[in-house]
């Protein structure tokens, strides 16, 4: 399997100008010296950083060729910014997590203002001897406002603990109200992509293709695609460097995507694709990028969706077999479960 026809066109000459591969068949115990030159295999272990972007829903549906794990990449220099950005964090986690975050910090907030109570020695009406347990269960009405008049403040040092937990309780409930709402309210389009892509040998010239399809009832607006490759080469002075070389689509904007859509990028003279090999592709880390950008038909909202392809999940010589089914008297089926069907070319003819 070759995308190449040849390696030193001048294409590709103007495009890694500065840059240079490794010999064909050096592997990485040839390679001596310091950190600054190690191979691409190394460097592609080290720094590919890939991250995921999967679809809430459809987790099962990717495996860990078309995930972009995290690798182990350790960044240095830049401190803590948990605090700092508290409320990115709270968005972009699981909801389990989420959910145990914030019991953690309802259960620690109410104790610490409990023993405060015990500590100052706060007169609080039917709560037993500033019996604890008592006191965080007052501190749990307080702190929610709900109070059942039970149990109730005495005294200067009662209320005024009781007003500074009043207040908290007011901002911490709009807080989490906003954190809770801006996760369900977070635009996300529900577009399945297909697990390989596949390189047609019957089209002239050949063409990669990759599949996407929509899941929900209401269109994706004027969305447009970028289909990137993206590699991992050593550059002047011997340090890795990422490259993203633009392939072109011969439709990236689609107008509206209610169903089902094929990108088709061409493998002709022009593509940084014609000029590599498997062997180059394999020793740079090369991935196939899609990046899909849109509006949501029933919020209006922009939509932002990512997907990335190694080259081992690009199947030569086969093409995706047909999703949309005709009864013939009129009636179109759309099989989803086909999203991912693939068939050799030779068994069905063009």
């Amino acid at each position: 399997m070759r995308f190449c026809r040849s390696w030193g066109a001048p294409l590709c000459c103007v495009a890694l100008k500065k840059l240079h591969w490794p010999e064909q068949g050096k592997g990485e115990k040839d390679v001596k010296g310091d950190q600054s030159q190690k191979g691409p295999l190394e460097w592609g272990r080290l720094l590919k950083g890939r991250v995921g972007l999967p679809l809430q829903g459809q987790e099962d549906e990717l495996d860990a060729g078309q995930k972009r794990e995290r690798s182990a990449v350790v960044r240095i220099g830049i401190g803590s910014n948990f605090w700092t950005d508290l409320y990115h964090h709270a968005l972009t986690t699981s909801w389990p997590r989420f959910m145990g975050w914030s019991t953690i910090a309802y259960v620690v907030v109410n104790l610490a203002f409990a023993l405060l109570y015990r500590l100052c020695d706060a007169r609080i009406n039917n709560a037993a001897d500033l019996d604890l347990l008592a006191l965080f269960f007052f501190s749990v009405q307080t702190l929610s406002t709900v109070g059942y008049g039970v149990m109730a403040p005495t005294g200067h040092m009662a209320n005024a603990l009781v007003s500074i937990e009043a207040l908290l309780g007011m901002m911490v409930n709009a807080l989490s109200t906003g954190v809770v709402f801006a996760r369900f309210s977070r635009p996300r389009a529900q577009i399945l992509f297909s697990q390989v892509g596949v390189i047609s040998q019957q089209a002239s010239p050949p063409a990669l293709c990759i599949r996407l399809a929509n899941s929900r009832k209401s269109a994706v607006l004027a969305m447009d695609v970028q289909l990137s490759l993206s590699q991992f080469v050593i550059g002047e002075g011997g340090y890795p460097t990422r490259i993203f070389s633009p392939l072109k689509l011969l439709q990236s904007q689609v107008p509206e995507l209610r169903f089902i859509e094929t990108l088709v990028h061409p493998i002709d003279s022009t593509s940084p694709l014609t000029l590599l090999s498997l062997e180059q592709l394999d020793a740079t880390h090369a991935e196939i990028l899609v990046t899909v950008r849109g509006t949501d038909e029933a919020t209006g909202q922009a939509v932002l969706l990512q997907r990335s392809y190694d080259h081992a999940r690009m199947m030569k010589g086969m093409r995706f077999v047909d999703m949309v089914i005709h009864d013939g008297q009129g009636t179109y089926r759309i099989d989803y479960r086909r999203l991912h069907d693939i068939e050799k070319e030779a068994d069905r003819p063009v």
